[in-house]
Formats: C-alpha cells, structure tokens, sequence
C-alpha cells in the first residue's frame, strides 16, 4: 500500500521558519516528482512547490524566495523548508508524487492527508 505522510506542521508567529517532511512507503519514488500543495479555508488546493527526481525544482510565485523543496531519495524523503513565514502560508500542506511530473493540478496519482500550518501575525 502506498503511502505519503506528512509531519512538521505547527503553530508559529510571522517571520518565523518550519520545515515539513513527507515519508513516502509502499514503493520506490525515486524516479517521481514529488510535491507541495496548500489549501487555506475556504481556497481549493493551489500548487506550492515541485521536485524532479534529479532535483529540478519549480514554486509558485507566493512561496518563490521564501521556501525550499528538497528530496532524500535515499530515504523516499521530500521537504519543504519554510522561511519568513506569513499569515497567508495558513493552510494544510499536501505531499503528492506522480511519475515522471508534478502536475500543478489535481491530477497526480498518489496524495498525503495534509500537515497544519498556522501562522499567527
């Protein structure tokens, strides 16, 4: 069974850093593309974040500058470091992994249940 799961998520002031981590289980990522999405109350889910399995990364415009994918595939790992932290960033963060790509949609095939995130101004 394949699974993504998310940790690291918390309660933190504007300003401040966090990092998530997603383990992924059941197979072998390291040819997927792994990734973060957010969604904040109310919002759909929007792409934050995409690494290739040889480490080509893309962010949305939001984050850019202020977060970091990066991936372990020796530990089936992705993370996601999170500067300068603001209260629009309050959302729950979403790992997903696709073969091949990272789509910036609903459309990959294997999701995490999601990490809090709240940033208090």
């Amino acid at each position: 069974q394949v699974q993504l799961v998310e940790s690291g998520g918390g309660l933190v002031q504007a300003g401040a850093s966090l990092r998530l981590s997603c383990a992924a289980s059941g197979r072998t990522f390291g040819t997927d593309a792994m990734g973060w999405f957010r969604q904040a109350p109310g919002k759909e889910r929007e792409f934050v974040a995409g690494i290739s399995w040889r480490g080509f990364t893309s962010y949305s415009d939001s984050v850019k500058g202020r977060f970091t994918i990066s991936r372990d595939n020796a530990k089936n790992t992705v993370y996601l470091q999170m500067d300068s932290l603001k209260p629009e960033d309050t959302a729950v963060y979403y790992c997903a992994a696709n073969p091949s790509i990272i789509y910036q949609t609903e459309n990959n095939r294997y999701w995490g249940q999601g990490t809090q995130v709240t940033v208090s101004s």
